[in-house]
């Protein structure tokens, strides 16, 4: 069953502003002000003037009233349009096949197929939550069975994250408002006067009395939300999008038949992009069905493809995913990342090439939703800081380590708190315990001592670390260290950690 992903973005406009204009201070407090007529009101405040006592729907008049260094400024339907098809377009890159615009606050994305790519639903919202914070921009993510429902979560529950479990979207959303149901605010307005405060009690309430006097809008609405009825997501594309498709006069369905059009396709897809000198990074298969409904997969590859054999591979170890229902009555295949690909000239030889190439078992692995890369040297005396992880097929990186002491082999992400016994300031451990079992310590080396990296941070300028490779009864070597030199406090805790176990 699809899932359904809403991201909204209730301080757009004004964090839209602060970005144009990065020389307000961060306490100045900025609201937007959207007119009709005569009338002023605040259509958006962000965090400062929250605090101040704005709240959205407010006059501006008395907005200005509670905080006299209010920045005011008007409304730009335009820009704040602009910035979220920006987002949508950059969501449709990293997440999902399927994303659109959803109303002037958010954007809906289609997950299925793509959130295993991701670690699971719950790393993927909490990761998108994420991406938006250094951007400057305030989300609140909700997932759930259908798009109503998703749309409702997030725009209600004051919570950064929120997953709807599968099967249980009419316990979510029937304590909702009813102004959740994106219905008309005519609609809403009479239905409040009507009595009717949530989507439970509207749910619950006869549809023919509701379609005689309202419309079938309510009904829509409801059946939506609850999934009665599927709401196809109309998803964003940008006009230089190399796309390719087949529509069929008759709806297809068996897998063989599947398998020829997307063969088909990728060939199509492959000579549009030779035109431009371009190889496929990323691209979504999108299958339309007769009943409205649409489901994408996705494929990707470590570096820029335009090997049709393999492309066909790709999808059609995937393609056994897609059900086709009462029939597909469209396939299109479009590049959502193509980057510039040269042609290079083949060498005949009789000796097997030595330097194989592994990325297609990196696009294997990397499409069955494991994260491929690889680690890198780093400039810096700091073990933590000495690696980073690069792209499984990223260029060959130049840096490498300079160091004359040895490494081990693993290290740990965190260092672990031990309990020594040591003399101070420069002897090496006698014995340790750590994780609950005490070692004593037959051989030992040191110490190497590592400085702060002051430019860095502050706090840095005066903290040591002097390190030790240990060694203990049973011939197991350790990697450890004591925060600050041993004398001086200035210079760290003086407790002790271990970093790392050699092999």
């Amino acid at each position: 069953m699809p899932r359904v992903v809403s991201i909204y973005l209730p301080t757009l406009p004004t964090d839209r502003i602060r970005r144009d204009d990065p020389d307000i201070p961060p306490e100045q407090p900025v609201v937007v002000i959207a007119r009709s007529g005569a009338k002023r009101w605040v259509s958006s405040a962000d965090a400062a003037a929250v605090a101040a006592g704005v709240r959205v729907g407010m006059a501006a008049a008395k907005a200005q009233a509670l905080f006299s260094g209010l920045m005011m400024v008007d409304a730009d339907s335009v820009a704040d349009a602009r910035a979220l098809e920006r987002l949508s377009l950059w969501a449709l890159k990293i997440y999902s096949p399927v994303v659109a615009v959803d109303g002037t606050d958010g954007i809906v994305l289609d997950t299925e197929g793509a959130d295993h790519l991701q670690g699971g639903e719950a790393m993927m919202i909490s990761g998108i939550a994420n991406r938006f914070r250094p951007k400057g921009l305030t989300a609140r993510v909700a997932i759930a069975d259908t798009w109503g429902a998703a749309h409702a979560c997030a725009r209600t529950i004051a919570r950064e994250t929120v997953i709807v479990p599968t099967g249980q979207t009419a316990r979510a959303v029937e304590r909702l408002p009813i102004a959740r149901l994106r219905l008309p605010e005519k609609t809403v307005f009479d239905l409040r006067t009507l009595g009717f405060r949530t989507i439970g009690e509207l749910s619950a309430t006869p549809r023919a009395p509701l379609a005689l006097r309202f419309g079938p809008e309510i009904g829509r609405r409801l059946d939506e939300m609850f999934g009665r009825v599927s709401e196809p997501i109309d998803p964003v594309r940008t006009p230089d999008l190399i796309v390719v498709s087949r529509s069929f006069a008759e709806p297809i369905g068996a897998a063989e038949t599947i398998d020829k059009y997307v063969g088909r396709l990728v060939v199509a897809l492959v000579e549009k992009l030779q035109e431009r000198g371009l190889g496929i990074r990323r691209a979504d298969l999108l299958v339309e069905k007769v009943d409205g409904t649409r489901q994408a997969i996705r494929a990707g590859t470590a570096k820029p493809a335009r090997d049709i054999a393999w492309l066909t591979k790709l999808f059609r170890d995937r393609t056994e995913k897609i059900e086709p229902g009462f029939g597909i009555e469209k396939l299109s295949l479009a590049a959502v990342m193509a980057e510039p690909l040269e042609e290079t000239q083949s060498v005949s030889t009789l000796v097997d090439d030595t330097d194989r190439d592994i990325t297609p078992l990196i696009d294997i692995f990397g499409n069955r939703g494991h994260r491929v890369y690889r680690y890198a040297a780093v400039a810096s005396d700091v073990p933590e800081r000495s690696v980073r992880r690069i792209a499984a097929a990223a260029a060959d990186v130049l840096e490498s380590w300079t160091l004359h002491w040895p490494r081990p082999t693993r290290l740990l992400a965190h260092p672990d708190p031990i309990d020594v016994i040591a003399l101070l300031p420069d002897q090496p451990p006698v014995s340790f315990t750590w994780r609950g079992k005490r070692r004593r310590v037959k051989r030992a080396d040191g110490p190497e001592r590592v400085f702060g990296e002051w430019w860095k941070r502050d706090s840095e300028s005066a903290a040591v670390r002097d390190y030790f490779t240990l060694e203990d009864e049973a011939g197991e070597r350790f990697w450890v260290f004591r925060s600050g030199d041993g004398e001086n406090l200035a210079t760290g805790s003086q407790r002790w950690f271990l970093h790392g176990i050699f092999a």
